[in-house]
């Protein structure tokens, strides 16, 4: 394959950047080591499976929230498995006991129907919602009003017979209340969660603290998070405590390379391109927020040229947001979004039939195109 760059590179197309993702597997390995944890890759986050060769060498293995996750785990990084689901299905249980090293139950009603079907390579835990929320989206909080994650520790105290008769088959239990978040919130959580659970860890095995970690950010305080974790070591030796970032394996590690299509006026030009927030960038729609692009201003009054970039789908509102450039765009202009890796290639989607983007990783200065997508892609969802 030709060297390719940003400049001539088929677009759309997200871009990872090896020695940025080897940068942040790097400082999670070195966490790692020195709070004697392990950190797991959350597939629903980053899924990319070129790169796994990469990750798994730094990381102990993946959590899946379900069947098609836990099979990408088990062929591609052939390590430890963890699976967990709200509701699991009945006809793709089985296959999930045979792939999965730890399975999480979010119910005791989960757990009562499928134990019968467990087997001994299984370890098995509990979801439990810790009922400290400090999630600022809604729709990103997992220990929300009504939130159907985790057990309660009312629901668990009413089912504590059944605990009882399965103490010797609950061997940990899981965590997640965090979003993007530092370490101050994570130790508020870890003295909820011990204040309302700490008496049921002398049984216990393993505790996974979940993700919403944001541990590759600037700004993370990472020796404060070795020194907590080490604390509560300290305090329950004989717990293997796992975290399991998504976001943070991903963060900063590469982009979406978009093409200008056309340039239409009404009352603002409009700078219309191949990618679509709709489809390609769904994040920047429901979280909300405003993608960082290269080069460009998020202030649309900044810099003397002001466009809004919108998306070639037909929703109106595929909108990804007004900007300001020191140039007049032209048509073909190539426009970068940063920070593209996370939580968006696992979420795009062919709505009005409009093509993936491509994906590709770069190494060093070379870009070396490993997944395109096209009409059978499209055809075979419908």
């Amino acid at each position: 394959m030709p060297l390719m760059n940003e400049q001539n590179i088929p677009t759309p197309c997200f871009v990872c950047d090896l020695q940025l993702l080897e940068q942040n597997l790097q400082l999670l390995k070195y966490i790692q080591d020195k709070a004697n944890i392990k950190i797991l890759l959350a597939l629903k986050g980053f899924a990319l499976k070129s790169s796994f060769d990469l990750c798994s060498k730094y990381l102990q293995g993946c959590c899946a929230s379900g069947l098609n996750e836990a099979k990408l785990a088990k062929e591609y990084f052939k390590k430890e498995i963890h699976t967990y689901s709200s509701a699991f299905k009945p006809d793709e249980f089985d296959e999930i006991v045979n792939i999965s090293d730890h399975i999480v139950f979010n119910s005791f009603s989960q757990l009562t129907k499928y134990k019968n079907k467990l087997s001994d390579k299984n370890s098995i835990g509990l979801r439990i919602n810790p009922q400290y929320s400090t999630v600022d989206v809604a729709l990103y909080d997992p220990c929300g009003a009504y939130s159907r994650l985790g057990i309660t520790k009312d629901i668990f105290e009413q089912n504590i017979q059944i605990y009882k008769q399965n103490i010797s088959l609950i061997e940990g239990f899981h965590i997640h209340a965090l979003c993007e978040q530092n370490v101050e919130p994570f130790a508020k959580l870890l003295e909820k969660f011990e204040q309302n659970f700490g008496k049921y860890f002398k049984n216990l095995k393993w505790i996974n603290f979940g993700g919403g970690h944001h541990i590759t950010r600037d700004d993370y305080d990472i020796e404060g998070l070795i020194k907590l974790l080490s604390q509560f070591k300290t305090k329950y030796p004989h717990l293997q405590i796992y975290l399991e970032p998504g976001e943070a394996i991903g963060w900063q590690t590469g982009y979406l390379i978009s093409t200008v299509l056309d340039i239409v006026s009404n009352g603002i030009d409009i700078a219309i391109l191949d990618s679509s927030a709709e489809a390609h960038m769904p994040d920047t729609l429901a979280m909300p927020y405003k993608a960082d692009i290269k080069g460009a201003s998020k202030d649309p009054n900044k810099k003397p040229y002001k466009y809004r970039l919108a998306g070639n789908s037909c929703l109106a509102g595929d909108i990804m947001g007004d900007y300001s450039f020191n140039h007049k765009l032209q048509i073909g202009d190539k426009i970068i979004f940063e920070d593209m890796i996370h939580y968006t290639m696992v979420k795009t989607t062919t709505f009005n039939g409009i093509n993936l983007p491509s994906i590709a990783l770069k190494n060093n200065d070379q870009i070396t195109i490993v997944s395109t997508f096209g009409y059978n892609d499209y055809k075979s969802r419908i």
